[in-house]
């Protein structure tokens, strides 16, 4: 028997805090970054985990007119706020429905391979992007496929590749940019992209036509060179649950691995690994209260997770405290890479911008 609802549902004890302001000031510096070439954004995976939703009508009231997502289920969001013909679909059509959609809605595909090539064109082709491997293994037309028959008279927007390694400085930086110049003289296109977030900062000799910021318009540092002009976009927060005086002697959390040695005032908080908060942040992580720094007592649950009160005595339940998230800080403590940190937030975030 279905249940009735009431017409509202209890706000979420979960908040993910968008700078919306910041994201807009990270696009433009990105896009100035670029040199002459223009700054797309890569909002895959719903804009890095902060919510596409928001982050895309930002996004283009800066500016931005070219839009990347990995896979065709993330292609209804976006054209709720920008045209289809701004957006390509990074994985190609991996079958004829693909395909299919491409044709009919005008989002373009990346073809990755000649079987997409050939797959685009029998479902009527159109508009299109390709992709060149220049040294990555990934997705991408080798080399020695750019002279075959079935890329003649294909209709290419944007010839891309991806850089491998732009964070670092090595070798392998310069020996894609020279591949991708090879790939200019042998595939025309109407415009060209090599470089992410990290590309931007190698220069003018990387800028082609389009870049493909992903992780710094969300505030990700990619290079120290950027970290001047990239300002934090993401704040999470989460509500205490429950206050509990612990004694010492009390045990916290799964298999103790905190002991309370003298009387603590904890939180429980609600928040934890299923919402991607995970249990690498045991014992290291911070939450705030203000200008109280709360350490993070024992293992993180799957829902909750214990803090150190003492320094708030005036937090009580159904406050709200700010986990400590600056990218940078945050993956050096963590473990994570700066990447991982934005996507696993989960869905039980609301996102307010």
């Amino acid at each position: 028997m279905e249940t009735t609802l009431p017409d509202f549902l209890p706000p979420s004890p979960l908040r993910l805090k968008l700078d919306l302001e910041a994201l807009a000031a990270n696009w433009r510096a990105l896009d100035r970054m670029s040199g002459a070439a223009r700054a797309g954004a890569a909002v895959k995976a719903d804009a890095y985990g902060l919510g596409a939703a928001l982050a895309v009508p930002a996004l283009a009231a800066a500016g931005c007119r070219d839009w990347f997502v990995a896979h065709w289920q993330e292609v209804p969001e976006l054209l709720r706020h920008v045209p289809a013909a701004q957006v390509s679909v990074l994985h190609g059509p991996m079958n004829a429905a693909e395909a299919a959609f491409g044709v009919e809605t005008g989002v373009r595909p990346v073809l990755n391979s000649l079987e997409q090539v050939r797959r685009w064109r029998s479902a009527g082709g159109g508009a299109c992007d390709v992709m060149v491997d220049t040294g990555m293994s990934r997705l991408g037309l080798r080399l020695a496929d750019l002279g075959d028959t079935a890329l003649a008279g294909l209709e290419i927007d944007c010839v891309l590749s991806h850089l491998a390694s732009a964070d670092e400085d090595v070798p392998q930086n310069e020996a894609q940019r020279a591949r991708f110049a090879e790939v200019r003289a042998a595939l025309p296109g109407r415009r060209y992209s090599l470089a992410n977030s990290a590309g931007i900062a190698l220069g003018d000799a990387y800028h082609a036509d389009l870049t493909r910021p992903g992780i710094a318009l969300y505030g990700g540092i990619p290079r120290a060179a950027m970290e001047r002009d990239i300002r934090q976009v993401a704040y999470p927060e989460a509500a205490v649950i429950q206050v509990r005086n612990l004694l010492p002697g009390d045990k916290v959390g799964y298999n103790a691995t905190f002991t309370a040695d003298r009387p603590i005032r904890a939180g429980i908080v609600a928040v934890g690994y299923a919402d991607g908060y995970l249990r690498c942040w045991s014992g290291k992580g911070l939450f705030r209260f203000g200008d109280d720094v709360l350490p993070v007592l024992g293992r993180v649950s799957m829902d909750m997770t214990i803090v150190d009160l003492d320094s708030a005595p005036h937090c009580t339940e159904g406050d709200w405290l700010s986990i400590a998230y600056d990218p940078v800080s945050a993956a050096k403590v963590s473990g994570l890479s700066q990447y991982e940190l934005f996507t696993l937030l989960g869905r039980r975030f609301s996102r307010v911008g």
